[in-house]
Parts: structure tokens; C-alpha cells; sequence
């Protein structure tokens, strides 16, 4: 890391239009060949603004200097042809493409009116190997792991030629391996003069691979850090302004003789008929949490949507407390005290459009306490709404505002609140703290503990193994719609060794644990 300065933001602010200010005098200062940690809760700023740097947001005041020039980025097109890449949490490729048609997407080398398949082939080689990334570009993106994706990305950004890199959360869908890998690419690209800016939630990660560390908290920045100088604990009491347990005292376990969710032979195929879950066979007790680790696409979201309604087609045996769901609809199989945090907050877990109470109370409005004769007790509803809001710590101006208008940890604490509201049973928590500050995911992760030691029967599917290891009871690790692997003692298992379990290296050849028969 150069001490020369590449990027200043400075006095940055930007107010939306409902009066809620995003940045508040916030500055920013980037060296050449560093990279860069930006950290803070959700809802600090960090996202509005990365989005100023990018083009997507226009600041109210403030300006934007490079390489010691003012400069007005106006679009991300503007953003890219200074020299910014922005690779987003969720991929923007096209899974039919192969890699090098996605590298080349927009600004492909043409022969007339056509493409050069030819040249676009030969300049993806060209980037790829320049970046010493191991990729086989003639590969199509829907056949490549999660990890090459990520590279997919990042060649991309190169390709258009990113002096600035801006990652947000890379990792949060990587194998500890995968995770590796990645650091030691972007250790080479920091080593080749470009700079990073490295927006996380996991603070290890962040003292791990960073330079330097910005820390933003309720849209202002609370100051620049040298990595090596400042603990995880300092870092975390400076996002949230107090200090937080980043640990948990896990209590005794007591499970209960009855299982509640039971699963047998449970055969899944996709819309296009192409095999999700593969005759899997679990039990779920109650004052247990079984915890479910994978690379995404292996099987986790068709189970999941299977358990819980979503999706009605399978072959085999689900029990809940006994009875068959066969026939169920989702709000009988909700009526059987199962709730459920899902994988995408935005597409399935809220109405983003309706308030923050009508999203609290949406699988509740047939219940007597807040009904009667279809007629709604509203005063009741407003009153529990607000005790929600206080209890979960949810950010906002008053039960009436959007969802859509919060932080996304801050939609996420609207769907837990909800869910944990109903005094369930059974909790399926579908990556819970997925892209969440460390304050939230904290609070998030106590509470299922808490469901934990009441009696309640947790299945958690998280592709965050710090959170697997320090909340299962359990752990199963699922690899082409099969478990790979079951561990009855999560203390005798690394995350080394789960990471291979991950990625099919290593197979248990004999299952057991999984059911209590």
C-alpha cells in the first residue's frame, strides 16, 4: 500500500426524499493499491454511499475527487469509464452465458454486425490469465461453482478497466476454501495497484485481508483505522456505539423424547424436472438446533420451500408433530406453530410496499387476539407493533413507514419479530443473518438460543459457519440434494474440514444421526 491518494469523498451528504438523511457529512479517502474495509450496521450509510461513488445516487452536497481531480459520476456507465467496478452481493450475470459472453456483455469486439466469438474467447484468456484466474471460459455461468462466479465478477470490473474495486459482502456465499482463494486473489490485485474497498460484516475476515477500515454508524463516518491497530471489539463498539457479546453461552441442552419435524425419502425435482433433493431422511426435536451447511444450489432452497408449503410437489414423508402435510396448505402448516424466516427477504419475506405493522401482523390477522367477527382490533395491533419495534430495535420513523423504505437488517428484524411473535414450535431460519451487521445478527442468533432452551426445535440453514458451529447442536452438511455429512459433536469437526464436506471432496461413507429411529 502506497501512501499516494487515489479517491477522496468529501463532506458527503445525501438526504432521500421522505427526510431520512443516508449520509451525513461523511469522508472518505482511498490510498492506491490498498484495500479498503467499509463497515457499519445496516442502515449506517454504506450502502448509499457506495452508490454515490458508483452513479446509482446523486449526493445533496459534497464532492468526489480523483486522482486529485473533481469529478461528477453521474451513472454507473460514468462510474465505469473512470475506472470504478462495483461487483454487487447478488451476482448480475447470465447463467446461459458462458463466462467469457459475460465478460464481454455490452462491450463485445464485433465483426460487422455480429460478435467476434473468436476474439471475445481469446480476450477473457487474456484478462483471466493476466489475473492469474484459473477459468475455463468456454464454460457456461449456470455450470460453475458459486466461488467462480465471484472471479467471473471481479474479471468483469477488470475487463472494463477498475482501478477501484468495490466488493459488497464477497464472501457471504464462499466455502472457507473458496474464501481462500479469493483472498489471494485480491492480495495479487492490491499487489498490482489496484485498490479495494471491502464492505463486510465479518470482522475476522476484515482484520484478516484489509489495510484500513472506515466505520460508519447512523450516517456518519466514526473515523478511519488502521486494521492492525484496533480489535474486532473496538470495531463492533464503534458500529453500534455500545458494547456487544460477539459470544454466546450456549446452556445445557435438554431434548425433549418427541420429534417434531420428520422427514422420509423426500424427493425433490425443480420446475425443469432436474433432481433437488435426493431421498433425504432427518429428525427434528424439540430443544435442538440442527444446522445445515452447503454451497448454495445444492438442495437447501427446495427443501426448505418444501418443509414450509411453498413448494407442494415431492415424493416421500414430511411429519409435523405427527401429522402428514400432504395436504396442507401454507396456513395449515403455519396453524402448526412452524415459522419461517426465509432465504430472500425482499421477494418472499415482506410486502415491501405495506407498513412496517401490516407486515407484522400478516400471518396473524385470523388470530383472536388481534380479530373479532373479521373485524380487526387495531388499537391492540398498534400497541403490539410498538412493543415489537422497541423490543427488536427496529429503525424507523413509526409503524406506519414502508418496509421497503428500512435498512435490509432492519426488513430482516420486521420478519424475525414476526415470526418469533407467534410462540412457534418449530422454527425453520433460512440464512437468518445473510448480509446483517454483527448488533443484529447478535440479537438474532440469541433469540433462536433462547427458542432453543424453551423446548422449540430449530432447523438453521446458514452459509455463515461461524454462526453454524456456535448455534448447532447438530450439523448436517447438504452436497447434491444428499446429506455428504452428519455431525452429532460439532467441537470434533473444523471448518477446514466442513469446507470439503462443502465442495464433495470428502463424503461420510456411512450416515448416521440424522434420524433418531
Amino acid at each position: 500500500m502506497s501512501n499516494e491518494v487515489l479517491l477522496q469523498m468529501k463532506h458527503i451528504m445525501k438526504i432521500y426524499g421522505n427526510g431520512a438523511v443516508a449520509n451525513e457529512d461523511v469522508s472518505l479517502e482511498l490510498y492506491k493499491g490498498e484495500i479498503h474495509a467499509l463497515l457499519g450496521e445496516n442502515g449506517a450509510g454504506k450502502s448509499t454511499l457506495m452508490k454515490v461513488l458508483f452513479g446509482i445516487e446523486t449526493p445533496d452536497e459534497g464532492e468526489i475527487l480523483l486522482k486529485g481531480k473533481q469529478v461528477t459520476v453521474r451513472s454507473p456507465q460514468a462510474a465505469i469509464s473512470m475506472g470504478i467496478g462495483m461487483v454487487h452481493q447478488h451476482f448480475m450475470l447470465v447463467p446461459s452465458l458462458t463466462v467469457a459472453e459475460n465478460i464481454i456483455l455490452g462491450v463485445a469486439p464485433r465483426k460487422g454486425i455480429f460478435i467476434d466469438m473468436d476474439k471475445a474467447v481469446s480476450h477473457a484468456e487474456k484478462i483471466a490469465e493476466e489475473y492469474n484466474f484459473d477459468i475455463d471460459v468456454r464454460q457456461k455461468v449456470e455450470e460453475i461453482p458459486v466461488g467462480v462466479k465471484q472471479k467471473v465478477e471481479i474479471l468483469k470490473a477488470l475487463y472494463r478497466g477498475a482501478e477501484i474495486l468495490i466488493l459488497d459482502e464477497p464472501t457471504a456465499v464462499l466455502t472457507p476454501q473458496e474464501t481462500d482463494e479469493l483472498f489471494v486473489q485480491l492480495i495479487k490485485l492490491k499487489e498490482k495497484g489496484h485498490t479495494i474497498i471491502f464492505i463486510s460484516h465479518k470482522l475476522d475476515e476484515i482484520k484478516k485481508i484489509c489495510d484500513r477500515a472506515t466505520i460508519m454508524r447512523n450516517g456518519r463516518s466514526m473515523g478511519t483505522y488502521d486494521v492492525k491497530s484496533i480489535s474486532t471489539q473496538e470495531m463492533s463498539r464503534l458500529m453500534v456505539g455500545h458494547e456487544i457479546s460477539l459470544q454466546f453461552e450456549k446452556k445445557e441442552q435438554h431434548l425433549s423424547e418427541k420429534v417434531l419435524l420428520k422427514v422420509r425419502n423426500l424427493t425433490v425435482h425443480n420446475s425443469q424436472g432436474v433432481l433437488k433433493v435426493d431421498d433425504l431422511s432427518f429428525d427434528l426435536k424439540g430443544g435442538e438446533i440442527l444446522g445445515i451447511a452447503g454451497v448454495e444450489g445444492n438442495g437447501q432452497t427446495e427443501l426448505i420451500d418444501t418443509l414450509t408449503g411453498l413448494n407442494s410437489r415431492y415424493q416421500g414423508l414430511i411429519e409435523i408433530k405427527g401429522d402428514s402435510i400432504a395436504n396442507e396448505s401454507i396456513a395449515g402448516i403455519r396453524a402448526k406453530k412452524l415459522a419461517h424466516i426465509p432465504e430472500d427477504r425482499m421477494a418472499s419475506g415482506c410486502a415491501r410496499n405495506l407498513s412496517i405493522q401490516e407486515n407484522l401482523f400478516s400471518n396473524q390477522y385470523h388470530s383472536p387476539e388481534y380479530s373479532r367477527h373479521q373485524l380487526l382490533k387495531t388499537k391492540v395491533m398498534e400497541k403490539r407493533s410498538d412493543e415489537l419495534i422497541k423490543e427488536y430495535k427496529i429503525k424507523c420513523s413509526s409503524r406506519r413507514q414502508h418496509v421497503g423504505m428500512l435498512s435490509g437488517g432492519n426488513i430482516q428484524k420486521v420478519i424475525v419479530a414476526r415470526e418469533f411473535s407467534t410462540g412457534p414450535d418449530i422454527i425453520i431460519a433460512n440464512q437468518p443473518t445473510r448480509g446483517i451487521d454483527v448488533g443484529a445478527a447478535a440479537f438474532i442468533r440469541k433469540r433462536l438460543l433462547e427458542f432453543r432452551d424453551a423446548g422449540c426445535a430449530v432447523l438453521l440453514v446458514s452459509a455463515d459457519l461461524t454462526e453454524i458451529f456456535s448455534l448447532s447442536d447438530r450439523l448436517a452438511v447438504m452436497y447434491k440434494g444428499k446429506f455428504a455429512g452428519i455431525f452429532n459433536d460439532t467441537e470434533h469437526v473444523s471448518e477446514d474440514e466442513l469446507g470439503q464436506y462443502m465442495l464433495g471432496i470428502k463424503k461420510a461413507e456411512v450416515l448416521e444421526g440424522a434420524v433418531y429411529e
